[in-house]
């Protein structure tokens, strides 16, 4: 079988979730065929059953700075490239919609079957309209074309099932749900005292960690708020890069100011680290937090609970499918006004109950420790990348299958 893979991220240029999934989904995928991966970059790699080729559009290097758009216009321009380099497929796998419209042009053109996965959902993040201006419906428009094109969908969590079939009014039978996986042998408890020292972290005083975008979804302007409730013996880890805008940037940072004028051993990490690096701060962390207001899974929990760390998490899309609650973490409710409107109702209540679980376990290391280990043995059990690349294979042949049925 020759799978196509259609993604934004491929590594080296992994800036969230969706890069990690769809890096190590591809490394067990060529196991069991040739796999054609398109992203956008300059990747050019060619080895056996991997066949790496970026799309780096003529249109990368903005020349009309008055042109608003021209964000869009570089995107719309890689997915032309994009089907244009893929001459040949027995199934095409996208991941986000900054591919979607290359995939259905080439379902057209090969007559081959369309597959999505659901990272998340363009209608559910408003926000995205402080980085691509107008586009951003575009970018609505073009996801709810292909969700109602495409032959199959891949949820990463039940939410995202449930959501993905009220946003677009697709038929549910249609969406299959396979989580998210992790790759246990490389994220483990791995320590480098060394290495937190030079990021400027003491390694003898425990720490909370949190990992991810600058971006409203990711609920970093929540963790800081909290923060100011935390133990004040605690060091507080923020590797936080990537902003959406310059001006969440200028916001964010001026919230670390004003933390750190309250208390010491705040730690801002602002390049965007290598997993390498990133999963010797998961191990030594006491606790991971992940304040998301919008996860339709979340794998950086599972990458924190693999490496052993405990992690307290908002109650919100595929997280609770993740953590345990009371078993490996905690789970703090997030209630907002609409399904769509990120701000928490209470949010006073949400940091303060945000900040209790993480005070119970810096204060209580025999219990982090113990739910740390709980974490790992369930990933060890339920996220394997191997389960989940042979169950994703299944469901290429089921849906080529229906495909065929439907032509014939």
């Amino acid at each position: 079988m020759k799978i196509a893979l259609f993604t934004n991220e491929f590594p080296p240029n992994i800036y969230g979730g969706a890069g990690v999934h769809i890096d190590f989904l591809s490394q067990e995928l060529l196991k069991l065929g040739q796999v054609e991966v398109r992203c956008f970059g300059d990747q050019n790699v060619n080895e056996s059953n991997l066949n790496v080729k970026g799309i780096d559009s003529c249109l990368s290097n903005p020349k009309d700075e008055k042109n608003s758009h021209i964000k869009m216009f570089h995107n719309l321009s890689r997915n032309i490239e994009m089907s244009q380099a893929t001459p040949e497929a027995d199934i095409i796998h996208c991941h986000t919609w900054y591919t979607h419209l290359a995939g259905v042009m080439t379902r057209e053109l090969l007559q081959v079957p369309l597959i999505l996965t659901t990272h998340s959902l363009e209608t559910h993040r408003p926000w995205k309209v402080e980085q691509l201006g107008n586009g951003y419906f575009l970018s609505r428009w073009i996801e709810n074309n292909a969700y109602n094109t495409a032959d199959g969908i891949i949820a990463v969590s039940e939410q995202m099932k449930e959501d993905v079939v009220e946003a677009y009014g697709v038929d549910p039978n249609k969406v299959t749900v396979i989580h998210n996986g992790i790759d246990p042998e490389f994220y483990k408890p791995t320590t480098d005292d060394a290495l937190l020292r030079d990021l400027g972290i003491d390694p003898n005083i425990p720490f909370v960690l949190f990992v991810g975008r600058i971006t409203r979804q990711k609920g970093i302007s929540q963790l800081i708020s909290a923060a100011k409730y935390f133990n004040k013996e605690c060091q507080i880890v923020l590797c936080a890069g990537a902003p959406d805008t310059p001006e969440i940037a200028a916001e964010t940072e001026q919230l670390i100011t004003e933390l750190k004028a309250t208390r010491d051993g705040v730690i801002l990490i602002s390049e965007m680290l290598p997993r390498e690096k990133i999963k010797i701060l998961y191990s030594q962390a006491r606790v991971f937090a992940c304040p998301s207001l919008y996860e339709p899974f979340g794998i950086i929990n599972l990458e924190a609970m693999s490496c052993e760390t405990p992690v307290v998490g908002s109650h919100v899309g595929g997280i609770p499918e993740i953590i345990v609650e009371g078993e490996t973490g905690y789970l703090i409710p997030l209630e907002s006004k609409s399904r769509t409107d990120f701000n928490p109702t209470h949010p006073e209540e949400f940091q303060k109950a945000f900040a209790q679980k993480i005070n119970v376990l810096l204060d209580d290391e025999a219990l982090a420790t113990k739910m740390g280990k709980a974490g790992r043995e369930r990933v060890l059990k339920i996220f394997s990348w191997e389960s989940i690349a042979k169950t994703t294979f299944d469901y290429y042949q089921e849906v080529i299958t229906n495909f065929e049925k439907e032509k014939a």
